[in-house]
């Protein structure tokens, strides 16, 4: 093979590189060094960066975070009930406190729409409140308003209590959210106890909600203003309480999270 022949296969081959096309993969300057590290990084990219979490509590706060909306989210899913209570409070007229509670959800909808921000909070209290009224205006009681989110309530705490009884605590599906393993985290019996204790917290607003308010339902009299005063300061204030919880043992560890190993041939 001669002189040209050599330079216009070197030129080929760096073209073909240059446009990342079938023949060799682009190298990065590490692949320069090691030759491994760029496929762990396509992985990482694909999986949407989840992989910037070095271990597993910072990816559970990350994910909390971001399933709870922020203060903000706390905020929207609280104002609908607030409505609700005090119109009735006020007026004693079902009808107008589920047009209140409805109304202040489509409200802060339009706001979201506006500042062309995520609806999807907002939404979860507009669908709750719609419930709720429903509920209420079917049967002309203030309390009734009240039974969606105690069932939702009893039903969460439930799930939850179940999953760690099978040792399947549904905090370690936010960890194979991350890894991109979902069931790999029971392999290391370590996450598995971080992720039973943090689906007791998680499960511990429900239980005490649900304690709390069905009595209070299940009392004499109109009971609605404490069910709505009750569920108000049960609501995000307790969430954030158990979230701080987790946060202090999140932050008591460091977990590594181990990505999911390649099928071997």
């Amino acid at each position: 093979m001669d002189e040209r022949e050599a330079s216009g296969g070197s030129v080929a081959a760096d073209d073909e590189r240059a446009k990342g096309g079938a023949g060799t993969p682009a190298l990065t300057d590490t692949d320069e060094r090691t030759g491994r590290d760029a496929p762990r990084r396509d992985d990482d990219a694909r999986r949407g960066g989840d992989a910037a979490h070095d271990t597993v509590e910072a990816a559970v706060r990350a994910q909390l975070s971001k399933a709870l909306g922020g203060v903000r989210g706390m905020i929207e899913a609280a104002v609908p009930t607030i409505g609700f209570t005090t119109a009735y409070v006020i007026g004693k007229d079902v009808r107008l406190a589920a047009a209140v509670g409805v109304g202040a959800a489509v409200l802060l909808l339009l706001v979201r729409i506006a500042q062309r921000s995520t609806p999807q909070f907002v939404l979860n209290s507009l669908v709750g409140i719609a419930i709720a009224a429903f509920f209420a205006l079917r049967s002309g009681r203030a309390e009734d308003a009240f039974i969606p989110g105690i069932l939702l309530n009893a039903g969460y705490a439930v799930g939850m209590i179940f999953s760690i009884l099978v040792r399947w605590p549904v905090v370690g599906f936010i960890i194979g959210s991350v890894t991109g393993d979902p069931t790999g985290w029971r392999s290391d019996p370590g996450v598995v106890r971080l992720c039973t204790r943090l689906t007791w917290l998680l499960a511990v607003p429900n239980v005490l909600r649900v304690a709390v308010q069905y009595p209070i339902y299940l009392a004499d009299g109109d009971q609605s203003a404490l069910l709505g005063a009750a569920k108000i300061v049960m609501g995000w204030p307790l969430q954030v309480a158990a979230l701080a919880a987790m946060v202090w043992v999140l932050a008591r560890g460091r977990t590594p999270i181990t990505p999911p190993r390649a099928p071997t041939s």
